[in-house]
């Protein structure tokens, strides 16, 4: 009997049309192979991380139910990229067509050179943190604390919920 796990994708888009993109993502990842979509946030404005100047994003989170191994399902998430225009980041933190993070599976908690469980930064990214509890109020993010607790440390005022 194969397990469905439960898994969290972070959603973003600074460029070409960022809403269209997050939205496109969304319709795919229900597509992925053994993967169901099964929630999904709205869209959220949000101001960019990091030293580099650029575009705000828009961000959303999708909650999946899959058969795939985690490492699998990150591999199927950055062919999505690919397939959907993502190109090598000529900087670190800069802008891109879209973005698809990985940020809980499970309770499994890993820090592996190519994945990280949770997702490293989650606690203390409201661009996450917000539609995230959207969706999933009571996730408990495994060594972090509860999705809600951990969003009431957070600064929100960069976050801004676009109707749908």
């Amino acid at each position: 009997m194969t397990v469905w796990q439960p898994a969290y994708v972070g959603v973003g888009s600074n460029l070409r049309e960022p809403r269209g993109q997050v939205e496109q993502a969304l319709a795919r990842l229900a597509e992925l192979p053994l993967t169901r979509l099964v929630s999904r946030s709205s869209c959220h404005a949000t101001k960019p991380v990091g030293p580099v100047a650029q575009p705000d994003f828009v961000n959303a989170v999708a909650g999946l139910l899959t058969q795939l191994a985690a490492g699998d399902l990150l591999r199927e998430l950055h062919a999505l990229e690919r397939a959907l225009g993502r190109e090598p980041a000529p900087e670190r933190w800069g802008p891109r067509v879209i973005d698809l993070d990985l940020l809980v599976y499970g309770r499994e908690r890993r820090d592996d050179p190519g994945l990280t469980l949770p997702h490293p930064g989650i606690a203390e990214r409201a661009f996450v943190l917000v539609p995230l509890a959207e969706i999933a109020p009571e996730l408990e993010i495994p060594g972090l604390g509860r999705v809600a607790a951990l969003l009431a440390h957070v600064d929100t005022a960069g976050v801004q919920r676009l109707d749908r």
